[in-house]
């Protein structure tokens, strides 16, 4: 998905107000989605499962089905924790150090008590985790159905801010409702680093200058690049404006 291609499909409106001539920034499609999107990673790492145990023999009782496993669970926990919790600067960071302390302090427990190590060594060998290319494939066609359903519930609720109206898309029979976006003002929020590397999403808030609540729209794609069209189409509008007062 590129800056240039909006999130969804728009919807065609019986009225296309945007008249700000032919420099003006196109309209920017903004499209708020559910934290499952933040799984992707868990499904690239089943689909490498499933496509190792086919290369290997798929036998879960070898030892190299110990491999795929572990990543798999690895990533999935990684995964949980990302969309569990969030992951501010400050937090980050907090946790960062607490990781590198814990592996400190490890170190030196392995270093003071050299039989600590491989006592260690041994009882994480006992642990097996295996499964078929089966197991792995049923799981990333699950998520794939799931993800493509959100992909299709989002064609039918979803925003479009134009050069002077801020529209909302929604409803099986696209529904519309406008307000107006001369004076709209936007907040910009990024919670949780981690989202943000992984599909660059954030938190956008809208105020329409007429409107009492304020929109709030999570996990939105692409959010750097969504504000600065924005603002740039806003203040394309304002200078027009202008213009046409002189």
């Amino acid at each position: 998905m590129t800056d240039e291609t909006p999130d969804t499909p728009p919807v065609a409106s019986s009225d296309d107000s945007s008249t700000l001539g032919p420099g003006t920034p196109g309209p920017v499609f903004l499209v708020s989605y559910p934290k499952l999107v933040f799984l992707y990673p868990t499904v690239l790492a089943a689909l490498f499962g499933a496509i190792f145990m086919w290369i290997n023999g798929n036998d879960p009782t070898q030892g190299y089905a110990r491999l795929p496993g572990i990543i798999f669970l690895l990533v999935m926990m990684v995964n949980f924790v990302v969309i569990a919790f969030d992951f501010p600067r400050t937090t980050s960071l907090t946790w960062f150090f607490a990781v590198l302390a814990v592996s400190v302090g490890l170190w030196t427990l392995a270093s003071l008590y050299p039989e600590f190590s491989p006592w260690v060594s041994k009882q994480m060998l006992k642990v097996s985790p295996t499964a078929n290319a089966s197991f792995y494939m049923i799981y990333v066609l699950l998520m794939l159905f799931l993800f493509t359903c959100v992909m299709v519930s989002r064609r039918f609720d979803y925003w479009e801010v134009r050069g002077n109206e801020l529209l909302h898309h929604h409803g099986v029979l696209s529904d519309l409702e406008r307000f107006s976006a001369p004076n709209l003002r936007i907040d910009k929020e990024i919670n949780d680093i981690f989202e943000y590397i992984l599909l660059r999403s954030g938190r956008l808030i809208l105020h329409p200058s007429q409107e009492r609540r304020a929109i709030v729209l999570e996990n939105v794609f692409f959010i750097n690049q969504k504000e600065e069209r924005i603002t740039k189409m806003l203040g394309a509008l304002q200078v027009r404006i202008r213009t046409d007062h002189t």
